[in-house]
């Protein structure tokens, strides 16, 4: 079985996302692309500005997080997943040997 490198390993919540009935426990974060890193500056969100994240998030999750849910996410999960979306950012021979995201 091949892993795919463009997700991340499935990041289990601190705090569920509700969402209607559901409760969404786990998220993993799709590498993104080009254009869902539009209108955000790349330092801000390489610095895990929450601004950044919060417009970047939506976009590159699944199951894809509502951006009033990011909003109303946990602390410690936002770091989780903001810490994804950086490791994506960096060259590979910059990443940790065990990154998740290679």
């Amino acid at each position: 079985m091949s892993i795919d490198a463009t997700l991340s390993k499935p990041i289990t919540l601190d705090t569920p996302v509700q969402r209607g009935e559901t409760k969404i426990t786990e998220i993993q974060v799709r590498k993104p692309n080009a254009g869902e890193l539009r209108g955000v500056q790349l330092v801000p969100l390489m610095n895990m500005d929450v601004t950044a994240l919060q417009t970047v998030l939506p976009r590159v999750t699944v199951p894809p997080l509502l951006a009033p849910e990011v909003q109303r996410m946990d602390a410690a999960d936002l770091v989780q997943l903001g810490t994804e979306v950086v490791a994506f950012l960096l060259p590979k021979a910059a990443r940790p040997a065990e990154s998740p995201t290679e």
